[in-house]
């Protein structure tokens, strides 16, 4: 997907996640996040927003504000009694609006602006991609909270499955967390089949390495691609299918997590 694609769905991905939150009642934003201990909906919002406004930040400047209040939200609606429905109408309009910006901020910069970021030659590319599944996956965190039926478009769950593929490919890892070497070895494969393409996870190597291919392996979860990218994330499992050495697919997504 095309960089302008990147920055459409920071947009729509955020009128969505605020679309889950209208017409309910403001206590509800004290709902608890199970995919993210300690959060509630409306600490999970705030993150988001806050995500937004930080890498706006980044697309202007090329690195990171050193302080962001929002990284750790658990400071605002501590208590569900303390959400009203007229924060709750607030906290819509605010993630909407810190997308919009982030999003024009993203457009006037163009995609080549080099970045603060430790990974190669990183540009404001990769800040649109990550901050279209940071959206993404906080929206489906909500959605999954509030009871509310998740649906993607399965372009983009592919692009997401790419992402993650090749943010917990890169050789950095092995250098921030030496321990990640320990999932390398001998017959060590792993697929994940979707109807549209399926993405093939290599450890047998000296690295991690990932591919699109339908071949073989040592362990398969198949399901319909907007769950595995769901799975990988580990926010439901439940509408997948596994074959083969489940304890490989377990080690793998403990060791290769974030999100």
């Amino acid at each position: 997907m095309e960089f302008g694609r990147h920055c459409e769905l920071i947009v729509e991905q955020a009128g969505l996640l605020a679309g889950h939150l209208v017409g309910r009642p403001g206590e509800q934003l004290g709902t608890a996040v199970p995919s993210c201990p300690g959060w509630n909906v409306g600490q999970l919002v705030r993150h988001v927003g806050g995500a937004h406004r930080e890498a706006t930040v980044v697309a202007r400047t090329g690195e990171a504000p050193p302080y962001d209040e929002f990284r750790d939200p658990t400071h605002w609606y501590s208590e569900p009694g303390d959400c009203t429905d007229a924060e709750l109408r607030e906290l819509a309009g605010w993630v909407v609006a810190g997308a919009l910006e982030l999003a024009d901020a993203l457009r006037s910069a163009g995609p080549d602006v080099p970045i603060k970021m430790p990974i190669e030659n990183p540009t404001t590319r990769f800040t649109a991609r990550r901050m279209a599944y940071e959206t993404v996956m906080h929206r489906a965190d909500a959605a999954l909270a509030l009871g509310v039926e998740y649906e993607l478009d399965p372009e983009v769950a592919a692009d997401g499955i790419d992402e993650w593929m090749e943010l917990g490919a890169l050789p950095f890892h092995f250098e921030v967390h030496p321990w990640m070497r320990e999932l390398l070895g001998p017959g060590r494969t792993l697929k994940f089949a979707a109807p549209e393409r399926s993405w093939v996870v290599d450890l047998t190597g000296d690295a991690i390495r990932w591919r699109h291919s339908d071949e073989l392996a040592a362990v398969v979860a198949r399901g319909p691609v907007t769950e595995l990218l769901l799975h990988l994330y580990k926010r439901r499992d439940s509408r997948i299918e596994v074959h083969g050495d489940k304890s490989l697919l377990d080690y793998y997504l403990e060791r290769v997590s974030f999100g």
